[in-house]
């Protein structure tokens, strides 16, 4: 693979109109000024439908996608809205931040008003798109219905029979919620038209898009509701024991991320049919797939159901390469990024390495001054993906303003040789298209010159988080043409440029 380069942007903070990013005209726009930057990627966060805390590495299901997503303006253009029906809307009154509580009350409200307009209309391509999507589509938009007539609450408080999906209880709730299952199926077939339209413009120019996927699934979701047995779950349907991180130099008490963790010695009983139908649709979305929490697939921290922090947890073997061979033998090559961040054993970079994909590597860990870093450039090799910082890191401005140890900062500025006078983002980008590794990317907020204020996520915390917006006059001329330039000088253009 020739050396390439990219930006890291989510649709949620695209500078659309009404109060979150969409597949619209901003995106569009967005897509231009990547071309016009000389850029190869387009990277984003998963576009799953996401639930409580709005995280999107915590979707309602592996496979749909985030209505927030679907464009107000193209479906008016298409008939089924009227600019009435959304334009004096409160879909909050901060332009730079989502407000998802004004989006939870309003959005869904003008999607039922597109669905009775276009119900009848749309039916025979709605028809073709459930039978296109029938692996997953039924069963979500079943369990989204009956979570919104169960007043939002978990499967796992439903009423028994429909919790454990009693043959009589399915028939009973699909016949009562007939309209409400066909509104979400509305939904999904809007979410997806949109997106494949979105893509293809992406992708004329040459431009892929990489897109993310979380290794674990929400204990709230479609997918433990409908396929239980792929779970550590015990005879209600409870976990017995969860996913997280062990205790280390970032917390003391290791990170509970409360998931339910797979029975991978049933998953491979079945051949891992689950997980190979999850990459193969994964790929109908998006050209590359980065995968969260890769070196889970090695060794992953399973933490006793109940349990308050990460601490109890032990090491548990996952399955490596029987899956991936699997996958393989199923899919053929497929073009994966192993997001291999936290402590590595031998063990997990030997697998990673026999898998063949690139790992990542992160600038913003490299300048610490108490030990030699493998994250510091004269250490990569080519097969890698440098980033400046992800939606778990601090902006570049931020680490440079806040970080507590001033020796590291020190030790950045004379590493990377950070001029002020250009600006200390820009040295870090430099120090990362400059690289051997053959993919570089940096978050938008970066190229912006932004602070933390602007940060997408600070692990373990709630309710602060996704919410950064860009403004629209921040795609100049002036910056593609600086970004261009960049790319040009170390080798990173199109090829086709």
């Amino acid at each position: 693979m020739s050396r390439a380069s990219g930006i890291l942007m989510h649709i949620s903070s695209l500078p659309e109109d009404y109060g979150i990013g969409t597949f619209g005209e901003q995106a569009y726009r967005f897509a231009d000024f990547l071309k016009a930057s000389g850029q190869s990627y387009w990277q984003m966060l998963p576009l799953g439908h996401t639930g409580y805390g709005d995280s999107p590495y915590q979707a309602f299901s592996a496979y749909a996608g985030n209505p927030y997503f679907i464009d107000f303006k193209i479906l008016e253009k298409e008939g089924l809205l009227k600019e009435e029906d959304f334009i004096n809307v409160d879909f909050g009154e901060d332009e730079s931040a989502v407000d998802y509580g004004k989006l939870f009350e309003n959005r869904f409200n003008i999607l039922q008003i597109a669905y009775q307009n276009g119900k009848d209309k749309l039916r025979q391509e709605i028809d073709k798109f459930k039978e296109e999507n029938k692996l997953w589509l039924e069963d979500y938009a079943m369990y989204m219905a009956i979570k919104n007539k169960m007043n939002l609450v978990s499967w796992q408080e439903w009423d028994e029979a429909i919790k454990l999906r009693e043959q009589a209880a399915l028939e009973a709730y699909k016949v009562e919620l007939d309209e409400e299952i066909n509104y979400w199926i509305f939904v999904q077939y809007q979410f997806f038209k949109q997106w494949k339209a979105l893509k293809a413009y992406v992708n004329d120019f040459g431009i892929k898009i990489i897109g993310d996927i979380p290794i674990y699934v929400a204990i709230d979701s479609a997918d433990t509701w409908a396929n239980s047995e792929l779970f550590k779950l015990d005879e209600h349907k409870d976990p017995t024991v969860v996913a997280g991180c062990p205790p280390d130099a970032f917390s003391d008490t290791g990170q509970l991320w409360g998931n339910p963790i797979y029975d991978w010695k049933y998953l491979e009983q079945t051949g891992f049919i689950w997980w190979i139908d999850r990459i193969k649709e994964s790929f109908k979305l998006y050209d590359v797939v980065r995968i969260d929490h890769f070196r889970g697939f090695e060794a992953y921290w399973e933490i006793p159901f109940g349990d308050e922090t990460a601490e109890n947890g032990t090491w548990v073997k996952g399955p490596a390469m029987k899956l991936f061979d699997a996958i393989q033998t199923e899919l053929g090559e497929v073009d994966i990024i192993a997001e291999d961040l936290g402590y590595l054993t031998q063990e997990v970079i030997d697998f990673r390495n026999t898998t063949g994909y690139p790992g990542m590597k992160i600038l913003q860990f490299a300048f610490d001054t108490r030990e030699e870093s493998d994250y510091l450039p004269h250490n990569y090799n080519e097969n890698c993906i440098v980033y400046t910082g992800t939606h778990d890191n601090d902006t570049v401005m931020g680490w440079m303003h806040t970080t507590g140890n001033k020796k590291d900062v020190k030790y950045a500025k004379k590493y990377l040789k950070l001029d002020q006078r250009e600006g200390y983002h820009w040295g870090f980008i430099r120090g990362a298209w400059s690289s051997v590794g053959k993919t570089a990317i940096a978050p938008m907020q970066d190229f912006l010159e932004l602070g933390n204020a602007t940060r997408m996520n600070l692990p373990s915390t709630l309710g602060i988080n996704w919410k950064w917006r860009m403004k629209k006059e921040d795609l100049t001329e002036k910056l593609h043409k600086k970004i261009y330039e960049l790319t040009k000088t170390y080798g990173r253009l199109q090829e086709n440029d």
